[in-house]
C-alpha cells in the first residue's frame, strides 16, 4: 500500500520564477536553489504525485497563486545542489493572498506562519482544502470552472 498523498508550499520570487515562468513550456521545471536544511529535508520527503501550492513571495505580491505536483523525487543535479521536479496543475482561480490567510482561523498552525522564512513548507491536508476552497479551486481540480464552490 502506498504512502498517501501530501501537500506543500514552495515559494518563489516571481521576478526570479513566477508562474507565468512555470507554466510556460509544458509546466514542468527542476525546483532548486533550496539552501535552507530544513526545506531541503523537506524536498527529500516529497513524493511524485505530491502536490503544492505555487506561492509568491516577496514584498509585492504574497500569495498563492498556482498549484503544482511532484513528477521526479529528490536528486542531485550536476552541479550537486539539491532538487524536484515539478509540473504545472493549474493557476488558482482567485489567488489567496497571505494576509487573507492569516486571519482565517484554521490556518494558524501552518507553518508558513511559524517558519516564515522556510521556502519548503508542508501543508496539512485540511489546510490545503481551506486554502483551495478560499481561492475558488484551481484549473484542473475537476470542478466546473462556473462552480467553483466545494473543495479542491
Amino acid at each position: 500500500m502506498g504512502k498517501e498523498k501530501q501537500y506543500w508550499l514552495l515559494k518563489t520570487e516571481p521576478g526570479e520564477w513566477s508562474w507565468e515562468d512555470q507554466a510556460a513550456n509544458g509546466g514542468v521545471s527542476k525546483w532548486d536553489g533550496v539552501k535552507n536544511k530544513q526545506a531541503q529535508k523537506n524536498m527529500k520527503s516529497m513524493r511524485t504525485g505530491d502536490l503544492c501550492f505555487f506561492y509568491h513571495s516577496g514584498s509585492k505580491a504574497r500569495r498563492v497563486v498556482g498549484v503544482v505536483s511532484v513528477v521526479r523525487e529528490w536528486y542531485a543535479d550536476d552541479s550537486g545542489d539539491s532538487a524536484v521536479d515539478v509540473k504545472a496543475v493549474g493557476e488558482m482561480r482567485r489567488p489567496v493572498d497571505l494576509g487573507e490567510m492569516k486571519k482565517e482561523s484554521g490556518l494558524q498552525g501552518c507553518g508558513l506562519f511559524r517558519q516564515p522564512r522556510l521556502s519548503v513548507v508542508p501543508v496539512e491536508k485540511s489546510m490545503w482544502e481551506r486554502v483551495c476552497e478560499m481561492g475558488g479551486g484551481f484549473e484542473g481540480d475537476g470542478r466546473a470552472d462556473e462552480n467553483p464552490e466545494g473543495s479542491c
